[in-house]
């Protein structure tokens, strides 16, 4: 199993390989790819340093897989290349994900989907994958007719750059910006670019990326997305207003029966999500569940994942190894 990283320099990347590691996927060769400014560097996979090539070099080598985490317009150009000599490609950027021919999985939902045929394949936004997988139980007993989405989103999400300049401004030293205002001590509604509608490109994944995963449009969703001054970890404030209405009791219990999801609930012992307690862990978490009092069938509750594994790396090496599990690549 020839098995390409591209992008591997990244901060998602580096979480990538950690995550191979960790899983002890089935790595005969690993080929680590970056842009040609980082030709030759090397880093270390299981104990062993491994050195970084282009994307021309990695081609030649014609890949099983390739994991992308390198950016839409990197993608757009290369994902068809590897995919025209053979190699299976899994996607992080958000390039493909609204494209009609292209399946976009969540594993724990929809792997079922794929199939030989499929050689680009996208995961799907961070904030995306930590909503849906919880959404998806719910939806399924009770049928989601709205979803309102407010997140809480960690720098990281940006990128390396947006970690260090809150790193700075929290030890007063001068930094480049990558946001156009400081996030120390601050609050941005602002993640992603503008669109024309007045809505981010990030609320607008979260609007549309569910309805595709799901394979269903009977329900809407709207969001608001915040960057806040955390160094991992995104959180969401969600409303669903359903069909049905719903017990809580049964609500919990179904959350608990969900791959990849866990409970933590319990206000008598202030026990509840945060970002410091879900980082580096692969499980999506829910709590302050509880009933929407001003409104009929709705309910409120609280969502963290760690966007660098589930929202990213781990949502793609599983998906990789559903691929492999199922003679798929």
């Amino acid at each position: 199993m020839k098995v390409a990283v591209v992008g591997a320099t990244g901060m998602v990347g580096e979480v990538m390989l950690k995550v191979l590691a960790e899983r002890n996927f089935p790595v005969t060769e690993l080929i680590l790819v970056a842009s040609e400014r980082s030709k030759g560097k090397t880093l270390s996979f299981k104990e062993k340093l491994h050195t970084v090539i282009t994307l021309d070099e990695a081609i030649a080598k014609k890949p099983d897989l390739a994991i992308f985490s390198a950016g839409g317009e990197t993608s757009l150009q290369w994902a068809p290349k590897f995919a025209a000599v053979g190699t299976t490609v899994v996607d992080n950027s958000s390039a493909w994900r609204m494209d009609p021919n292209i399946k976009l999985v969540v594993p724990e939902i929809n792997a079922h989907e794929l199939s030989k045929k499929d050689k680009i394949i996208a995961n799907p936004n961070c904030s995306t994958i930590q909503l849906v997988l919880v959404l998806a139980p719910l939806h399924k007993a009770y049928a989601m007719k709205r979803v309102v989405v407010s997140t809480y989103q960690s720098v990281s999400g940006t990128g390396v750059k947006a970690v260090q300049q809150m790193e700075n401004e929290v030890a007063g030293r001068k930094t480049e910006m990558a946001y156009p205002y400081p996030i120390h001590r601050n609050a941005l509604p602002h993640c992603d670019v503008f669109m024309e509608n007045g809505y981010t490109k990030e609320e607008m994944k979260l609007a549309r990326e569910p309805k595709k995963i799901l394979g269903d449009d009977s329900f809407e969703i709207t969001a608001t997305a915040v960057r806040i001054p955390t160094a991992g970890g995104h959180s969401e404030s969600v409303n669903v207003t359903f069909e049905k209405d719903f017990n809580l009791q049964e609500v919990r219990q179904l959350l608990n029966e969900t791959p990849g999801v866990i409970v933590q609930d319990n206000p008598e012992t202030n026990t509840y999500p945060m970002p410091i307690y879900a980082h580096d862990k692969d499980d999506v978490f829910v709590g302050r569940i509880r009933r929407d009092e001003s409104l009929s069938n709705s309910l409120n509750m609280w969502i963290v994942a760690d966007n660098l594994r589930k929202g990213a790396a781990t949502n793609a090496v599983q998906i990789a190894e559903y691929l492999v599990q199922n003679d798929l690549v």
